[in-house]
């Protein structure tokens, strides 16, 4: 795609670092869409800013109202490091992006996105239905700059056959209403409109141009120029002509090549370009929408046909000449009024020279998104490894806004003094983030919400100490991050699958909910943890003691970092006591916790409360590695 000048979409689930670097030969396997799905599976901010397109995936055609799930034995080590997960542990999407409940929410996901990446196009792709016109219109209100509509007759051999069968509807219609209701709300110039789902031929484009789209997405029909035949097996891992598999040989049968590719497309353009000088259109801009060019005497005068009324789907509104029909407009996302353009210009010398700077401001809950902007920049020049810890030290004081300290970088500090609203540390990529109360604030910290929902969403890694109560579903698909808190509302850790969280008081009910991964441990004083807890997918128990060596190196006041801090945070089989001790302590050194405190100065009489959750899939993973990094090669 990118030899033909269009566009590769990675699909739900990360890209590989090496394919952002062009080949020897000048090709470039880096994909320009890069996709953020609710499993936010890969998604750093390296990966962000190395993209044409964000498409937020709120539907699949073929499988609408439903998340993916990609089974333990195709998750081999290169799917798991690119998703940061664990080999051989099963990776489910929920069903619903957790940081989306209303369209304003959806605003603030591209505002996000579109603050990491300020030269991206932020899409978001919907499904073909009754009334998507409307959703079209407001996801054109939240200033999005590409809109797909996903027909129903695509999608892989892993969807449902229920979905396939009797789920979705045909991209004909969703397109119609869709471009319809944007001319009609003067919208259509702000978007640009893609369709895919089942589209083959240059035919299929010309109809897709006259119901309404800018743009095409091509998927079954590439595939099976590239050898796919069909078999439905993408779910079993045992695709027989190596597209769809991890087995290396049967990967070996792969017999395609990207000039089968480049062929195909070349075609359907010189067929497109047929269909056009039959009809006298010069470019693509003003077919259109041109819906009285489409006959349809044949079709509806066929007796399958008789009855059915097709003139909503073929409506052409009547609008002035002042009225855009084709995207011809850009969105304004309001970048310029980010406080991160002041942030930017401070840590300059950070940035070009990674020399550390100190910066101090205020912030309000108005400032939304604060430090994606800056870490953008970060991935750009240093990719996912960052800057080293601090280099960037910011301390803030106020209330931070929606999305405080999304998808923060390695090297990056935030700390702030006051509170936050939702989805503190979205896609967090490295950095760290520190919140407290001012110390002249008359509530009890552990008591009161200092952070507010679904915190963490898709964190990959980083640490995060928070004094205070979160809302519901922290950490949720948390793939590596440490985390502190000191109370949490319902659904914490939802389908985690990564890393630590340290829950110094009571949580909500469902914790633990679609959990595969990572660990956790809660302080249950009250004796009613395991009631809250949901233990579909996870084992509890106690906190191990220390060992032996390593309780010697951390009483004698040894340097952490330097006797394997990494190891002993990470390696989820032992030491339990000493990650929990280390971490809070951490958290009582960056918050002055007196509820950390409290803990450490009876620790021997707190150590047996606390509660460790363990996913079973995930121990077993673990064991397994262990047994085969023992074996002699």
């Amino acid at each position: 795609m990118n030899r033909l000048g269009g566009k590769s979409n990675t699909g739900e689930g990360g890209e590989e670092p090496e394919r952002f670097q062009p080949l020897p030969n000048g090709d470039s396997k880096r994909s320009a869409i890069k996709q953020v799905a609710s499993g936010r599976f890969g998604v750093t901010t390296e990966y962000l800013v190395n993209s044409n397109d964000i498409q937020i995936k709120i539907a699949q055609g073929a499988k609408p109202g439903e998340g993916g799930q990609l089974p333990g034995h195709k998750v081999d080590k290169i799917i798991a490091r690119v998703r940061h997960s664990t080999p051989g542990v099963g990776l489910i999407s929920p069903p619903p992006h957790h940081d989306i409940y209303s369209i304003e929410d959806l605003a603030q996901l591209i505002h996000d996105l579109k603050n990491v990446n300020p030269q991206a196009r932020i899409s978001v792709k919907l499904v073909s239905e009754i009334g998507v016109g409307t959703v079209a219109a407001g996801v054109s209100k939240a200033h999005a700059d590409h809109v797909t509509i996903s027909g129903y007759d695509g999608g892989t051999g892993a969807s449902p056959i229920t979905s396939i069968k009797h789920a979705g509807s045909p991209w004909e219609i969703g397109l119609a209403e869709t471009h319809q209701t944007l001319v009609l709300n003067k919208l259509r110039g702000r978007i640009a409109v893609q369709t895919d789902g089942g589209l083959r031929t240059g035919r299929d484009v010309v109809i897709a141009t006259m119901l309404g789209a800018d743009e095409f997405g091509f998927a079954t029909a590439a595939l099976i120029v590239e050898g796919c035949i069909m078999m439905r097996k993408c779910h079993l891992n045992t695709c027989p002509v190596g597209v769809a598999t991890q087995y290396p040989e049967l990967r070996k049968r792969f017999t395609g090549k990207p000039e089968h590719i480049v062929n195909y497309f070349m075609f359907i353009a010189e067929e497109v370009r047929e269909w056009m000088a039959k009809l006298g259109f010069r470019t693509v801009n003003e077919m259109i929408g041109r819906t009285d060019k489409l006959d349809m005497r044949s079709a509806i005068s066929h007796w399958k046909a008789k009855g059915l009324d097709f003139s909503r789907i073929l409506y052409q509104p009547e609008v002035g000449p002042d009225v855009a029909v084709y995207n011809c407009e850009k969105q304004d996302h309001g970048l310029d009024k980010a406080l991160d353009q002041k942030l930017i210009e401070l840590a300059k010398p950070a940035l070009e020279r990674r020399e550390p700077v100190q910066i101090e401001m205020s912030i309000y809950n108005y400032n939304r998104t604060f430090g994606a902007m800056l870490s953008g920049e970060v991935a750009k020049r240093y990719g996912h490894a960052g800057l080293p810890e601090d280099t960037i030290y910011i301390k803030l004081t106020g209330s931070g806004g929606q999305s405080f300290g999304a998808f923060v970088a390695k090297g990056v500090t935030i700390e702030l003094v006051g509170e936050a609203n939702d989805y503190v540390g979205k896609g967090l990529s490295g950095g760290r983030l520190v919140i407290y109360p001012p110390k002249e604030c008359p509530i009890v910290a552990e008591e009161n919400i200092v952070v507010g929902n679904t915190v963490l969403y898709g964190a990959i890694s980083g640490e995060c100490y928070f004094r205070g109560v979160a809302g519901e579903r922290f950490a949720v698909r948390n793939s590596g991050a440490i985390a502190v808190i000191e109370g949490l509302g319902d659904h914490g850790c939802e389908y985690m699958t990564g890393g630590v969280v340290v829950v110094l008081g009571a949580t909500g009910r469902n914790f633990a909910a679609g959990m595969s991964g990572g660990v956790a441990y809660v302080l249950d004083e009250a004796g009613d943890f395991e009631r809250r807890c949901n233990l579909s997918m996870v084992d509890l128990e106690p906190v191990v003691e220390e060992d032996e060596a390593l309780e010697h190196v951390y009483h004698q006041g040894g340097d952490l970092e330097t006797h394997g801090l990494v190891n002993v945070m990470h390696d989820m089989t032992r030491n339990d006591a000493i990650r929990l001790k280390t971490l809070i302590e951490r958290h009582q050194h960056y918050t002055n916790s007196s509820r950390a405190r409290h803990i450490l100065d009876n620790w021997d009489n707190n150590l047996p409360q606390f509660v460790k959750i363990m996913p079973v899939d995930y121990r077993r993973a673990l064991q397994q590695m262990q047994i085969s990094q023992a074996q002699p090669e």
